[in-house]
């Protein structure tokens, strides 16, 4: 992995923290935080979105295999109304180190901004490409969330969430005039709520 962040920290309790799902119009914000064994290193780990589906679920299992400990969590679609995606999203990293046994010793999350809690950590932009540890978060966040926007697809059929996974496609947005808004959706984003308010 190319530009390595470096961090003035010895310990092998070093967590990364990364969540996927700010940007789609449904479902929730999922996070993970990972801490990696120095013993059992694992190859390949990037950037979730720059791997196949495939290899992100052959990475997942292996990062759940060999970490020392690893832990998902969310933030719900009523709690990202509630609250706004951008604290929704914190919320749910901060559930995701919450979840961590052992706890870290030092966190690294991607992105410029820090949840508010104890920990000592430290953002690191682009940091699901420059630390292991956060490449391994934003895999497992990334696997999470598209099974349950597969299992969403079921549930809510022709909406297509299965390929889209909730993003606003051009399919996703045609699918919200002709079949209406799901309690899945998120209301505080501008298509859904500009639907809802024409209805």
């Amino acid at each position: 992995m190319k530009d390595l962040f470096e961090v003035d920290y010895a310990g092998s309790d070093l967590a990364g923290v990364d969540e996927v799902g700010r940007g789609p119009l449904a479902g929730d914000v999922v996070a993970a935080a990972v801490i990696l064994d120095p013993a059992f290193p694992i190859t390949g780990l990037r950037d979730s979105k720059k791997l196949s589906a495939a290899r992100r679920e052959e990475l997942a299992q292996v990062i759940r295999e060999r970490a020392l400990a690893w832990s998902v969590a969310r933030a719900s679609v009523a709690e990202i109304d509630e609250l706004n995606i951008l604290q929704a999203s914190l919320l749910a990293m901060h559930r995701a180190v919450l979840g961590l046994q052992p706890q870290p010793g030092y966190v690294l999350v991607d992105g410029n901004r820090l949840p508010r809690w104890e920990y000592a950590s430290e953002p690191v932009v682009k940091g699901d490409d420059r630390v292991p540890a956060i490449a391994a978060a934003s895999i497992l966040a990334k696997v999470q969330r598209d099974s349950e926007l597969i299992a969403l697809d079921e549930q809510y059929p022709g909406y297509g969430f299965a390929s889209h996974k909730g993003y606003p496609t051009a399919a996703h947005l045609q699918a919200l005039q002709d079949l209406g808004v799901t309690p899945q959706h998120r209301r505080s984003f501008a298509p859904v709520k500009k639907l809802l308010a024409h209805r």
